[in-house]
């Protein structure tokens, strides 16, 4: 598996770069937003890639960060949503955004994505809300009991979205500073990715 291509980009087509690494020219699929930032670069690039084979042909799908693999990775899990349609959803939405968008099952952000109705909104807020949930407790696994554990779950949920340790830690920290009374996981988590967007 193919998961990190490290070199120089040769040229950037409609939502296709090719990569030399080493005198050997990667074609891979990236986002909109991941053709017009390494356009005309002249420097050395890391694309985080994922493998997938369609009609019998490899094709990698190649992300500017780590985070957007994860997210690509949880939505070519959700029913009728392929790596096509993934990589459409990541061109027109931040992940901040998406991820904002399914945990407040806000199903009119989501179908203004081009390719999502209103049926295929409510299965992004379905599936994808017990996916990242189920995700989110593999980082908590084998964290120490001690301390805040609103605070522990919901930095783990955000760092599982693909935001770093840094960012989690911070926002959450914000978050519970303003809060006057007990808060669930659930509102902390909308609540610091709600911060993240504004940042962003």
């Amino acid at each position: 598996m193919i998961s990190l291509l490290s070199g120089n980009v040769l040229w950037c087509g409609d939502g296709v770069v090719v990569i030399d690494v080493n005198g050997v020219g990667f074609e891979v699929t990236v986002t909109d937003a991941a053709v017009r930032e390494l356009a005309g670069t002249d420097t050395p690039v890391k694309i985080h890639t994922h493998l997938v084979v369609r009609d019998g042909e490899p094709v990698l799908f190649g992300f500017l960060t780590r985070s957007e693999v994860e997210m690509f990775l949880l939505l070519i899990q959700v029913n009728r949503v392929g790596p096509g349609l993934a990589m459409r959803i990541l061109s027109q939405i931040s992940i901040p955004d998406l991820a904002g968008a399914i945990l407040d099952g806000d199903e009119a952000v989501l179908s203004r994505i081009s390719g999502i109705g209103s049926k295929s909104a409510k299965r992004l807020i379905l599936e994808l809300g017990d996916k990242m949930k189920k995700r989110a407790a593999l980082f908590v696994t084998g964290l120490s009991s001690g301390g805040d554990p609103v605070r522990r779950d919901a930095e783990s949920a955000l760092v599982a979205l693909g935001f770093s340790q840094k960012e989690a830690v911070a926002s959450v920290d914000t978050v519970l500073r303003g809060s006057s009374r007990s808060a669930d996981i659930s509102s902390v988590v909308r609540a610091a990715l709600s911060l993240l967007r504004e940042g962003s």
